[in-house]
C-alpha cells in the first residue's frame, strides 16, 4: 500500500501576501465544500491560521512604513509652512 508522500509547502513568511492570502483562500474553499476530511481540514486550518499570521506581519510593516512616510510628509510640510511665514 502506498502512501502519498507530504507535499512540502514553502513556510508562510517566505510568500508575499497575494500568495498568502490567495493560499487561505483556497483552503477556505476546500474545507467548506467538504473536500478534505476531519484530519485534514484541522491540518488545513492551522496552516491558515500561520497564513493568517503571516498576512498581519505583512501588513503592519506596511502600516509602520506609511506611518513613517507620513510623518515624514507631515514634518517637511510644517517646517515649509514655517519657512514660508517667516519670509512675508
Amino acid at each position: 500500500m502506498s502512501t502519498k508522500p507530504a507535499k512540502q509547502l514553502p513556510k508562510p513568511e517566505s510568500l508575499t501576501f497575494e500568495q498568502a492570502t490567495e493560499e487561505l483562500e483556497a483552503i477556505i474553499d476546500r474545507i467548506e465544500s467538504g473536500e478534505v476530511g476531519l484530519e485534514e481540514s484541522l491540518v488545513q486550518r492551522k496552516r491558515g491560521e500561520a497564513l493568517i499570521k503571516s498576512c498581519r506581519a505583512i501588513l503592519d510593516k506596511a502600516e509602520q512604513e506609511l506611518e513613517h512616510v507620513s510623518g515624514e510628509e507631515a514634518a517637511k510640510t510644517s517646517s515649509g509652512s514655517s519657512t514660508r511665514k517667516g519670509s512675508s
